[in-house]
């Protein structure tokens, strides 16, 4: 017979901050999608253990931004009838599962880790470098597998974690000899543009701490003032000097979310990116023209994102008992996946006087 059971989707998001269009074309809006397919058993974690990993010392942060984070979840269409929301921290299973990971990975192994190399350099870390920090694979693996996760939606910056991730479910199937613990696969965006999205001001990553984003939740008047300042192709000095689409922000962010109505809508003298592309390639097209249909494009999307989460920020207390609620399932659920590991590894000494047996 065919089976009928959902395949199951774990991912989430550090509450270091409200979540912005990097976050959304990164992962949301594929999340919406599965979760609207009815296929599939979606759980979205706030990772607030792993924020703690480079803001110890203000652990007040990562509590005010967890309704922050949470209002984004709504806000952008997730449901909590489809989807099951909770708080890492108060997930047992989750601090367990990695005390027990980190015997099947070497310190090399974390240290060639590209999204930590990367991540390393761009907070200065050094030789300051937290313990937590450094072993934040482990962490995320013990979040995929504790719910037995065969689907992460991430970015393209994310595939080196689930790598290290699938490593150790191997490492953990093979020297325990068993088929406990599920072996995830990355689901990226269907965009490539979407892969990783650069910042305004051309940076390679769009990040809070590098102060070049723009948030799901901004008013109208602060995203045009950031479309509008947006770095673009230095070598387009004057309207008909041709200019250079690869690479060019406003472009990126129009590839990662124009569509033909918004043409339509907006810009109806061109039939699509192609044509926006060739025109402004060979001269004769402005920045602050495209800039102008990329603001109106921003908005169109943003602005149902930003009435769902107003609505929500009227209904607080139900927004935390959605999560209270969510936290409790999500407890349940990784506490049988830790009773499987402990049996595999047959450290459950007192289930049935185990401990006796010899």
């Amino acid at each position: 017979m065919e089976n009928k059971k959902p395949k199951i989707i774990l991912t989430g998001d550090r509450p270091t901050g409200s979540l912005h269009l990097g976050h959304y074309v990164g992962s949301l809006r594929k999340r919406v999608e599965l979760q609207n397919t009815g296929k599939f058993d979606q759980f979205v974690m706030i990772a607030d253990l792993q924020a703690l990993t480079d803001n110890a010392d203000n652990p007040e942060k990562i509590r005010q931004n967890i309704l922050e984070v949470m209002l984004d979840y709504l806000a952008v269409g997730l449901e909590p009838d489809k989807t099951t929301f909770f708080v890492q921290s108060h997930i047992p299973a989750l601090y367990e599962l990695p005390m027990y990971y980190s015997n099947l990975v070497t310190m090399s192994r974390l240290e060639r880790n590209p999204t930590i190399k990367s991540e390393i350099k761009m907070r200065n870390f050094e030789r300051n470098l937290p313990v937590g920090f450094m072993t934040y694979p482990i962490s995320q693996a013990a979040d995929i597998t504790a719910f037995k996760a065969k689907y992460v939606p991430v970015g393209e910056d994310q595939l080196p974690m689930l790598e290290q991730a699938r490593e150790i479910v191997n490492s953990f199937n093979r020297i325990y000899k068993c088929d406990i613990l599920v072996e995830p696969e990355a689901v990226l965006p269907d965009n490539a543009s979407c892969n990783r999205l650069v910042g305004t001001d051309g940076n390679t990553k769009m990040s809070k701490s590098l102060g070049n984003c723009i948030y799901l939740a901004e008013e109208p008047e602060d995203i045009k003032k950031k479309v509008m300042s947006m770095f673009t192709d230095p070598n387009h000095l004057r309207v008909e000097d041709p200019g250079q689409v690869e690479g060019n922000p406003v472009f990126i962010y129009l590839d990662a979310f124009s569509k033909p109505e918004y043409f339509a809508e907006f810009l109806p003298e061109y039939s699509g990116m192609d044509e926006l592309k060739e025109h402004y390639t060979r001269g004769g097209l402005g920045d602050v023209k495209v800039k102008k249909f990329l603001n109106n494009v921003l908005q169109a999307e943003l602005a149902p994102i930003r009435e769902r989460r107003k609505m929500w920020e009227q209904k607080l207390p139900d927004v935390y008992d959605i999560l209270k609620a969510g936290s409790k399932k999500a407890r349940e659920t990784a506490g049988k996946t830790l009773e499987d590991v402990r049996r595999s590894m047959k450290i459950d000494y007192f289930d049935n006087d185990n401990l006796l047996k010899m």
